[in-house]
């Protein structure tokens, strides 16, 4: 019996949305709202196959693209059951999915200075679908939960623990639903339960994370206060010497907030390569002789190889290792080069193997015994599945 679920992942100006089968998680709908409040504000969606674009108001706000999409769902005849809305900061109040209460908003607002490019826009998501859909019960998924299975050594920063008291300030980790997802994909693949499964999870995209899970729960994880500590990512810094932002203030003329849009938005794979943030142009150039793009890309990968080689310290005996996003699913050329840094630890990457999970096929990518996968993430499902549970 099919259970359709409104998936929504309402950012500072575009809104994602698809209903997803929660049974099997196909998308029957899938689309995104973007430029919002911009004078090209537009809907892109796909359906059966096929690709459409509806129109939007000029300078369209949430709520005027929520009633588009509204419309959208409704010509699909699809009877949703629910709306599952992805809230990227939970802080400490939430270690699961929740139905959506008055009191759960003011936890996301309450929670926003932590993260304050996205839980306004998803507090105001859930406010807009509230009255787009006031007939269906709306759940919240954080990217968070997942991680509250930390222990205080791995999320404890080295500063006054007042800071964490007092504000909140810890590690927290983002991009919970994929990992989630690809961790209990790879537990199946291994035939074991996940809660008996030890491994290193890669989610690596325009944003990056890796995680390391023992038994089944994460117990450590790149991704920090914010989403910019730990990998290289494709505009973001992760890892630096916490001293530079006051030598950029103080002796080069920046201000705070320049800092803080050169840390997010114009470091990584951009900042490096001075070209693009996108992997697939940098390993283009990089063939042609491109020396910043193939730095760049060096960077990132030794970055990661570090990452998962102190994960393999914590973890224990390894049931596998998982990529996943855009970059990890995509690239045979970043996950070769990030695993030749490990031969001498039994992993030998198959070349065949390798270059056809570039094109979706989920596989072992290892010609040794510990099994190296690739496998495409789908955090929709994860929320779609969440929100029936709490639905009923």
């Amino acid at each position: 019996m099919n259970q359709p679920i409104i998936v929504l992942n309402c950012g500072s100006s575009s809104i994602k949305f698809a209903i997803i089968d929660a049974t099997n998680g196909d998308a029957t709908l899938s689309g995104l709202a973007e430029n919002l409040g911009n004078h090209d504000a537009r809907i892109k969606y796909k359906s059966g196959g096929n690709k459409y674009e509806a129109d939007l108001p000029e300078n369209a706000d949430h709520k005027s693209a929520l009633g588009v999409i509204q419309s959208i769902i409704k010509e699909r005849n699809c009877s949703p059951v629910a709306v599952g809305h992805r809230v990227v900061h939970g802080g400490e109040a939430f270690t699961r999915s929740v139905l959506i209460t008055d009191e759960v908003k003011q936890a996301i607002e309450d929670t926003a200075h932590m993260a304050p490019l996205h839980n306004p826009a998803n507090l105001a998501g859930i406010e807009c679908a509230q009255e787009a859909f006031p007939e269906l019960p709306q759940i919240a998924v954080f990217d968070t939960a997942f991680f509250q299975s930390l222990p205080q050594k791995a999320f404890i920063y080295a500063i006054p623990y007042k800071l964490y008291k007092q504000h909140g300030i810890r590690r927290y980790g983002f991009h919970g639903s994929s990992h989630l997802f690809v961790s209990q994909r790879a537990a199946n693949l291994v035939s074991k339960s996940i809660t008996q499964c030890n491994m290193i999870t890669a989610h690596l995209g325009n944003g990056c994370s890796i995680t390391a899970i023992k038994n089944g729960r994460a117990i450590d994880t790149s991704l920090g206060f914010t989403p910019l500590e730990g990998l290289v990512m494709g505009t973001r810094c992760g890892d630096i010497d916490p001293s530079l932002p006051a030598v950029l203030i103080n002796q080069c003329g920046y201000t705070a907030e320049e800092v803080d849009t050169l840390l997010n938005k114009q470091s990584g794979l951009l900042g490096i390569s001075q070209l693009s943030n996108d992997c697939r142009t940098l390993e283009e150039q990089a063939i042609n002789g491109n020396k910043h793009a193939q730095l760049a890309l060096d960077v990132f990968c030794y970055r990661l190889a570090k990452y998962i080689g102190s994960y393999m310290a914590i973890t224990g005996k390894l049931d596998a290792i998982v990529f996943t996003g855009g970059i990890g699913e995509n690239s045979d050329y970043i996950r070769a080069n990030v695993l030749s840094y490990f031969e001498h630890l039994g992993i030998k990457v198959s070349e065949e193997e390798n270059r056809k999970a570039r094109f979706g096929e989920i596989g072992n990518i290892n010609t040794l015994p510990l099994p190296v996968y690739v496998i495409p993430t789908n955090e929709e499902w994860v929320i779609a599945k969440d929100a029936l549970k709490l639905a009923k």
